[in-house]
């Protein structure tokens, strides 16, 4: 309850200061004079992934969007190019390579993480397969020795979609770190956030250079500005994916307390988790699935509904209850975007069963026990009725 007696709606997510966020930004047009792109803090960012993650180099974009786009176009992919992704993911991961000419390829996931199934990329692959996209789905990752693994025995570029997925890991390495690329979001639904806001990892040293022209509107720019050459011009292909510098400053206060932000978010998962358990043992619903060699960021916590109605009706309840709880994506193989610019390779069991079935709990940084607690009574007296 408020302090007026009202109760408190609980929304799906809620943006946060954690530290010196509107310090920094003041400090950027105050003391800097400086809020167009890359000024200290974007530079300040980019040295914190580059350290903490462990990639040649880290560039902040306006988006994940943009990112994955950069990616695309280093890619040099053409009309007659295949990249395989599943279908289950965000309009971005397709988007960026039809931008191109290429052609979406979609194939299923796995039941237990929700992640590309690894199984399947094989007889997805054609002499014209360029490029395999991982998703991290919900911070998890994807099987990525054996991702890897295909790809380079095919000559393909690993992209990883790691939107979600910030200080999440595999086998000890960082997600987004493996392969030629990772694309990283700080959207304000995200774990570490600047309200728009991406990063593109380059961990293969080869694509710097181009990847930092390519940021640059296609120009030399930063070279010039390394004094390397005595002027710049237009060298390649290009876009203004460069954030405001004000991005950068807010994100670099979020960077700071990044461990401490999935800290707090993995408490939350845990919360919820121990409560559902016993709805789960019941077969009631089934709960997120942590593999081993894997460690997750908290970036979400779902439910798999036992059926599309089921899911209505527990939506329905929660939003009488002023908790917002949410239904997550729409496959991009039934999309009408989808049927236009992509194909399917195999069945889309999976993805076509679990996106009626998930449904998405509020989780965000500031979220108190109590409104967790809240949460998980709900969802409690909502089985207890239905059975």
């Amino acid at each position: 309850m408020d302090q007026n007696g009202n109760r408190k709606s609980i929304p799906f997510n809620r943006p946060f200061c954690v530290g010196k966020e509107l310090y920094y930004i003041a400090q950027a047009v105050m003391v800097d004079s400086h809020i167009s792109g890359d000024g200290r803090f974007t530079k300040l960012c980019h040295k914190w992934l580059e350290e903490t993650l462990g990639t040649s180099k880290a560039l902040l974009t306006h988006s994940c969007t943009a990112a994955l786009e950069m990616a695309a176009i280093l890619c040099d992919l053409g009309p007659g190019d295949e990249v395989v992704l599943p279908s289950f993911t965000f309009v971005s991961t397709a988007n960026a390579f039809v931008l191109r000419g290429a052609t979406p390829v979609f194939v299923d996931i796995r039941h237990d993480n929700l992640t590309i199934d690894e199984k399947l990329l094989e007889q997805a692959l054609t002499p014209r397969t360029k490029a395999v996209v991982p998703v991290h789905y919900a911070g998890t990752a994807c099987e990525m020795d054996e991702i890897m693994s295909i790809a380079a025995s095919r000559g393909m570029i690993v992209i990883e979609d790691a939107a979600q997925a910030l200080l999440s890991t595999y086998n000890g390495a960082y997600l987004g770190t493996m392969g030629s690329f990772g694309c990283l979001s700080f959207h304000e639904t995200k774990n570490v956030i600047s309200g728009e806001g991406g990063a593109l990892l380059i961990n293969d040293p080869a694509y710097v250079e181009r990847a930092e022209i390519i940021r640059e509107k296609g120009t030399n720019r930063c070279r010039f500005f390394r004094g390397e050459v005595d002027k710049y011009s237009w060298v390649d292909l290009g876009s203004s994916f460069l954030p405001s510098e004000l991005i950068g400053a807010f994100l670099y206060a979020q960077l700071e307390h990044a461990e401490q932000i999935v800290k707090t978010r993995r408490a939350i998962f845990d919360r919820y988790y121990r409560q559902l358990e016993p709805l789960a043992e019941k077969e009631l619903l089934i709960l997120p699935i942590i593999a081993s060699r894997r460690s997750s960021n908290g970036h979400m916590f779902y439910i798999i509904t036992r059926s599309l109605e089921e899911r209505t009706g527990l939506i329905r309840y929660l939003k009488e209850q002023d908790v917002s709880a949410i239904f997550h994506y729409v496959p991009l193989h039934s999309s009408p975007a989808g049927r236009k610019y992509g194909r399917v390779a195999g069945r889309m069991d999976v993805t076509d069963d679990m996106s009626d079935r998930l449904l998405r709990l509020p989780l965000y940084f500031e979220m108190t026990d109590k409104e967790v607690d809240r949460v998980v009574e709900l969802v409690w007296d909502f089985y207890s009725s239905v059975g």
